[in-house]
């Protein structure tokens, strides 16, 4: 990896009560370079927001995109559940596309991992369509729990657009390890979310999710390798931080610090 080359992200989570107009504008005036949008619910009631084609809505984010020069990166977030059906999410897709969108982000939910890379693969096979990837990620209260699983299922369905999404939190907490992300194929390493934790893992579903909503901190704020695992990935790698909005300070404040303490990670890896 490289420390100040390296295209910035940020995740829509980070600052998840802003619409995406205002979250885009936020995240260009903190010095990110690309963003993630949450067009859909990540679970039951949980924020998201809707940009069909040629609404208004939809028009004033693109404007906004291009005015500032940043990069809609990735959509979020969808639940490949047993009775997930992939054609469910044409619409989203097609407004996502238009917008510039080039990943999708997925977890796997459905504990028959052959039907679930046979779900897996279809979804990449619609999305390719409109010209965009698939990123799976690991959740450690979800049946792909580890980095490991994520990657056998993206290996198993053989699809040039799928890819893993390694989340820190994710990887570490479930038992993963630097050395395994260096390991990986090649081509298999889509997308980096960078965040960070302290004292030990959580224990039980509960709190897990816990402290994947309301528990992150800044890169570099806690006690997880975050330049190793930089320097880990592949070159190219989409970089972005996900750190939840959760100690009272302002979105604009919030968003600039996370950009800051990002930097100087992504400045360690290359020194790593």
């Amino acid at each position: 990896m490289t420390g100040a080359a390296t295209p910035l992200g940020v995740a829509h989570f980070s600052a998840i009560d802003l619409p995406p107009l205002d979250f885009v504008r936020a995240a260009a005036a903190s010095g990110f370079e690309r963003v993630g949008l949450r067009l859909h619910p990540a679970f039951p009631g949980a924020p998201f927001y809707e940009l069909p084609v040629g609404s208004p809505a939809a028009r004033d984010v693109r404007a906004a995109l291009d005015d500032h020069g940043v990069a809609l990166h990735d959509i979020e977030f969808v639940v490949l559940s047993p009775d997930f059906r992939p054609e469910s999410l044409a619409p989203m897709l097609e407004g996502a596309a238009a917008l510039g969108a080039r990943r999708l982000s997925v977890c796997g939910d459905d504990p028959d991992e052959s039907r679930l890379v046979e779900t897996f693969g279809a979804l990449c096979d619609l999305c390719a369509g409109f010209g965009m990837g698939v990123d799976l990620e690991n959740m450690g209260w979800r049946p792909v729990a580890t980095f490991e699983a994520a990657l056998r299922v993206v290996e198993a369905s053989s699809r040039a657009n799928a890819g893993v999404l390694v989340d820190a939190i994710h990887l570490f907490r479930n038992g993963g390890r630097v050395g395994d992300v260096a390991k990986a194929p090649p081509g298999r390493i889509a997308a980096l979310q960078l965040c960070d934790v302290r004292g030990e893992g959580p224990v039980g579903t509960q709190a897990m999710v816990a402290e994947a909503r309301a528990g992150r901190f800044a890169p570099g704020e806690g006690v997880l390798p975050l330049a190793d695992l930089a320097a880990a990935v592949p070159s190219g790698t989409a970089v972005s931080v996900e750190v939840p909005l959760a100690d009272g300070r302002g979105a604009a404040t919030h968003l600039a610090h996370l950009a800051r303490c990002a930097r100087r990670v992504l400045d360690g890896s290359r020194r790593t």
